[in-house]
């Protein structure tokens, strides 16, 4: 008789494990699916392009067209070498590498900036060697670095060529130790 309790007591004893780890793998399924849902449902997003379709009307879409025609399309012109350099830092001085490349429009504006490359870089490292390791530690810091970076390279790029050249100035790499 003392056996027989002993089993019904392992069998409703292995039944309650048995429906524990069932209803955990169903929490655990269910979560899994509203997360999956969540990720990879919801709303669609439109893209940039679509949303200035949206924006630009019949004949405005035309002379848009137009001006992205005139504008060319962007071309990606790396410098050869990270610039790397030390920058003096409240607490102690750092050392920076900054990998660039510039964005610019057309071809002509690609073979100028690849023609005077060594001029935009002096000219970066100029402006790079200004700035001071606590700037550089947020993303404003870095974002008045580049937009600080781009003033100078179209000043120097007038001078020698007569015109901006550079649309913009990316910074593709950015350590600072």
């Amino acid at each position: 008789m003392a056996d027989e309790k002993e089993l019904e007591l392992d069998n409703s004893g292995k039944k309650k494990k048995l429906i524990i780890i069932i209803a955990i793998v169903v929490i655990l399924a269910i979560a899994g699916g509203a997360a999956a849902f969540f990720m990879l449902g919801g709303e669609d997003e439109l893209s940039q392009a679509e949303l200035d379709a949206a924006l630009v009307s019949g004949g405005e879409s035309q002379t848009v067209e137009s001006a992205g025609a005139e504008l060319g399309s962007a071309l990606y012109v790396p410098m050869p070498r990270p610039f790397r350099f030390n920058v003096p830092g409240t607490a102690r001085d750092r050392f920076v590498e900054i990998r660039v490349q510039l964005l610019v429009r057309g071809a002509d504006n690609e073979e100028a900036a690849k023609k005077h490359v060594p001029l935009i870089e002096s000219t970066l490292l100029g402006v790079f060697s200004q700035s001071n390791a606590d700037d550089l530690a947020t993303s404003a810091g870095k974002l008045s670095l580049k937009q600080k970076s781009l003033v100078e390279v179209h000043k120097i790029m007038t001078e020698v060529e007569g015109s901006e050249v550079v649309e913009k100035v990316l910074f593709t790499g950015f350590v600072m130790q």
